[in-house]
């Protein structure tokens, strides 16, 4: 396993590596923000991208604990006594305090376990693929959020040329690497109960009943979630953005969100804070009923430019409707978490990198 963890370090770092790359080229795109998946406060893309590289940092720490944490069974007998040892070397008691830590040095650990029944402890397969989940979970929420993107037409995964996007209706671009990801990630979150069910059932030094499954779910956690960073590298390497269809998004919600400065801006033209808001607030109302029962454009500015209470024309309205003056400090927080979180990481496993990944749809 520890062998295995490493491998799994390779890639995730690589992920990272892909992602930085991702965020620090749109971390000025606006783009709308969602939550409860309503239009909410813009954000910026790369913005949004850091958000899944912080989960997948989150997982190398977890994953460089366990793995500085591994040691060695050793050799410790039936029931992990070592008393075969003492009738082996009659009685030595440091000749035998010396085994462990040469079968250690030998396997290329630092140490073994100081205790153990017959076999090292099974909740040391539950804190690995616990690690696993862990990448899976992360793996998953992002290749949900972008196929729910995609969906938007605002970003897309790869497509090959010959690709094809539905076997009935060929004009489909199905986000199929990232509903990959996300199927191996249900797997892997789901087989993590095997050991850590195994670990709490048991008996005293040990019973055999965890063999079986430990041979299936160790392995097969591993096999999978080598699958999921190799989807996730290829997807975030060939990751579309579509900032036309961005910006048409962000232009007809963004009357609303620009509320607050339009309000604002009157106030300071003289207008009353307190009727001004319940103006905002009945035209608001107007505007998105004509969006949503009439099918028509958003057209609230339009509808403040006509009252004389704002005192401001649709021109004057038209200039507060700048994306960039919307997103807050997305751009600056992308800038400070590559630079003091993910150059670090980059740079202390450098000798990791290089790593990319081509999938077969």
């Amino acid at each position: 396993m520890t062998d295995a963890l490493k491998l799994v370090k390779k890639k995730l770092v690589n992920v990272l590596n892909e992602l930085s790359s991702f965020a620090d080229k749109y971390k000025a795109q606006p783009t709308l923000a969602f939550t409860h998946f309503q239009p909410a406060q813009p954000t910026t893309v790369g913005k949004r991208a850091t958000l899944w590289m912080q989960e997948f940092y989150l997982d190398l720490e977890d994953l460089n604990y366990v793995l500085s944490g591994m040691k060695l069974l050793g050799s410790k007998g039936t029931t992990g006594t070592q008393a075969s040892f003492l009738e082996l070397f009659n009685g030595d008691q440091e000749t035998i305090d010396k085994i462990d830590p040469m079968i250690a040095k030998k396997m290329g650990f630092q140490e073994c376990y100081p205790v153990s029944g017959q076999t090292y402890s099974r909740k040391v397969d539950t804190r690995v693929l616990n690690v696993l989940a862990g990448i899976a979970a992360s793996a998953h929420k992002m290749s949900n959020d972008i196929r729910l993107l995609q969906h938007l037409k605002e970003v897309e995964e790869p497509f090959e040329k010959s690709q094809i996007g539905s076997s009935a209706m060929a004009y489909k671009r199905n986000p199929m690497r990232s509903e990959r990801i996300a199927s191996l990630s249900r797997y892997v979150m789901i087989d993590a109960l095997n050991p850590a069910i195994t670990s709490a059932t048991q008996w005293f030094e040990r019973t055999l009943d965890d063999s079986a499954n430990k041979r299936l779910s160790v392995p097969e956690a591993f096999l999978a979630i080598d699958g999921i960073l190799d989807l996730c590298l290829n997807v975030v390497d060939g990751l579309v953005v579509y900032p036309k269809v961005i910006e048409k998004h962000m232009m007809s919600e963004l009357p609303f969100m620009a509320t607050e400065n339009i309000m604002m801006d009157a106030v300071k033209m003289g207008g009353n804070r307190q009727e001004l808001h319940e103006k905002i607030r009945e035209l608001s109302m107007e505007a998105g009923r004509n969006v949503k029962v009439e099918g028509k454009e958003n057209n609230l500015l339009e509808l403040i430019a006509a009252d004389p209470a704002f005192n401001m024309s649709l021109e004057d309205l038209q200039k507060t409707m700048e994306p960039s003056r919307y997103v807050g400090r997305a751009k600056e927080q992308v800038d400070a978490f590559l630079t003091k979180v993910i150059a670090p990481v980059l740079k202390e496993n450098k000798d990791l990198l290089g790593v990319k990944a081509e999938i077969n749809v």
